[in-house]
């Protein structure tokens, strides 16, 4: 299913026109046109916010449907919902070492998930646009993404947290398998694809993603 579509199926249930839907959420009528005619493919963060506001839905079903793209929680079916910190990306490079010592203060943010991500799951928050596509679902900057730092597999076309030794940098990636290469993967096109050598290391996988409260 594509936006388009969950937006009609909702509208559908609802009763709602274009018109009276645009009217309650403060969307311009041609904006939710063009959504549902499939010309505006990745609308605006607010936009979603408002419409999905109305159709009482969250703003990521209404964008990715049940789950994100290739983004699938592990299995946990017996597990209860679990909070996870949100830590900065600096500490999530060497995470998986100090997670059993970590002592979370007041002021941090701890977020529930249905998605199991280990006992030493945390949450990051999305920074800059190098997995916003032109087209298509992406991770948005201020998106927040659950990573499972133990017990994961490397699998083509998921989406993994990595460490290069190179520059000493962490960043969220699509892990890609081609040819017997691998490669750390942008979804925006305007950066470059890299080679996964010695250097790189993988040391999560997103098993969730979610808006923070901030955007509604």
């Amino acid at each position: 299913m594509t936006i388009a579509t969950r937006l009609r199926s909702k509208m559908n249930e609802k009763g709602l026109g274009e018109n009276e839907l645009g009217r309650r959420a403060g969307v311009p009528q041609p904006t939710i046109h063009r959504i549902l005619n499939g010309d505006s493919k990745t609308p605006r963060k607010a936009t979603i916010e408002k419409l999905a506001r109305v159709l009482g839905v969250t703003p990521e079903w209404l964008l990715f449907g049940s789950s994100h793209g290739n983004v699938e929680a592990a299995p946990a079916p017996h597990r209860a919902a679990k909070e996870y910190p949100l830590i900065s990306w600096i500490a999530a490079g060497a995470w998986a070492e100090s997670c059993g010592t970590f002592q979370p203060d007041p002021s941090t943010e701890q977020i529930v998930s249905d998605a199991y991500a280990g006992e030493c799951g945390y949450w990051l928050e999305v920074l800059g646009d190098s997995m916003t596509p032109a087209q298509g679902n992406g991770f948005m900057p201020g998106m927040r993404v659950l990573v499972q730092p133990e017990g994961f597999d490397l699998v083509s076309g998921k989406f993994y947290i990595a460490r290069l030794g190179s520059t000493g940098e962490t960043t969220l990636k699509q892990y890609v398998r081609d040819s017997g290469i691998s490669y750390l993967k942008p979804l925006n096109t305007e950066f470059k694809m890299i080679v996964i050598t010695d250097d790189v290391e993988i040391i999560g996988r997103v098993v969730d993603v979610k808006f923070p409260s901030t955007f509604l």
